[in-house]
């Protein structure tokens, strides 16, 4: 089981954030016998398809530059057509090979573990030219898997290829019998039979190699359960971390609604437990909003505010509660409200105008109409 430095065991499915770490960094499970495998399958069926193709174009060629007519040997500028022109024969003759050969180089790194482009893996790294950690890996466990594989597609390789020239003895001989054209399609038809049986022999490494790759780059991305936690703190953000977040909001908002409270009608008091701020602006229409509203040491600082703003102070327990419980920040009262605030707010008026020497001083409020509904007990 793998253990990591902390000394716990890695027994945990890495996370899909580890997963995308580990691609950035350039961390994918590759198979070198899967890719090999591709490349000589790819090659032997190019030459199988375009074999007889590309021995008729060489054969150009050869007619071409090994008949060369008298003028041409004493012309210095003509070689150098020819030269041209058996260089564009030869790529035409061998461009289908190669790009099949190129298709087959980048289809086989992708059927393993996908398309990827990291370029922090490209980057230089000074620690893999100390020779310390390089001998290590020389003789580590990971370099005799690597030397017993190498030996083993030796092994089974040279077994194919015996196998395979055996078999075709009979035809090897019989090409000196042919005549040249034949020969030559002949050759290059044998020469891709016996790469495609021999490709067709990696097979085996290649299905052995993938699940081992995948096995240990999934070995690689394992975590320890502490591991798990700190990632999953890491995304979440840490309980101080959004402890203290929160506790900044608070603060800002409770600021915000502090200075929205000069700007009110009325402060309706519990007196001392609960304190609402109201604004009624009749150009507007709607009904009134609340612009503050807290309880205990937050309700003494809206009372002071009012106080320093001139701002009427209406005890009324009841509603200050109703309003408390039932209305948001900067949200209009609800409607079972409306008649017992429209007097709060008349009484608000008269007072007013009483204080500018223009009405008596009104009655005190009594018997606020508030529904079952909305009120709240002490």
């Amino acid at each position: 089981m793998a253990e990591s430095e902390s000394g716990q065991d890695k027994t945990e499915d890495p996370t899909e954030k580890r997963k995308k770490d580990s691609r950035e960094k350039g961390e994918i499970a590759r198979s070198k016998e899967l890719n090999t495998l591709a490349v000589m399958l790819a090659g032997a069926g190019g030459l199988l398809i375009y074999g007889g193709g590309l021995a008729l174009d060489l054969m150009e060629l050869m007619k071409l530059n090994f008949s060369l007519p008298r003028e041409v040997l004493l012309s210095p500028g003509a070689m150098g057509l020819y030269l041209l022109h058996s260089g564009k024969i030869a790529i035409l003759a061998v461009q289908p090979v190669l790009i099949t050969l190129l298709l087959a180089a980048l289809i086989g790194p992708v059927s393993l573990g996908g398309w990827l482009f990291a370029p922090g893996s490209m980057a230089p790294k000074f620690s893999r030219m100390n020779p310390g950690p390089g001998l290590k890996r020389m003789f580590s466990s990971k370099a005799l898997v690597e030397l017993l594989k190498a030996l083993a597609k030796f092994i089974l390789i040279l077994f194919v290829a015996l196998t395979v020239l055996s078999s075709d003895i009979d035809d090897l001989l019989r090409i000196a019998h042919e005549p040249l054209e034949s020969a030559i399609i002949h050759s290059v038809q044998l020469v891709g039979w016996s790469s495609l049986w021999m490709a067709c022999g990696l097979i085996i490494i290649a299905a052995v190699d993938a699940p081992i790759q995948l096995w240990e780059s999934h070995k690689k991305l394992l975590m320890t359960k502490q591991e798990v936690r700190d990632e999953h703190k890491d995304q979440e953000g840490r309980p101080e971390v959004k402890q203290r977040i929160r506790q900044l909001q608070r603060e800002m908002s409770q600021r915000k609604m502090m200075a929205a409270v000069p700007d009110a009608d009325v402060v309706i008091t519990n007196p001392t437990h609960y304190a609402v701020a109201l604004k009624y602006d009749p150009e507007k229409g709607g009904a009134p909003m609340l612009l503050a509203k807290g309880s205990d040491f937050t309700a003494l600082k809206i009372r002071e505010i009012a106080v320093a703003n001139d701002i009427l102070l209406l005890e009324s327990p009841e509603l200050a509660r109703s309003i408390f419980y039932s209305t948001d920040l900067d949200q209009e009262i609800p409607a079972g409200l409306y008649l017992a605030v429209a007097q709060v707010l008349a009484y608000v008026y008269q007072i007013r105008q009483y204080r500018a020497g223009k009405g008596k001083r009104p009655d005190p409020l009594k018997d606020l109409p508030i529904p079952p509904e909305l009120r709240r007990d002490s």
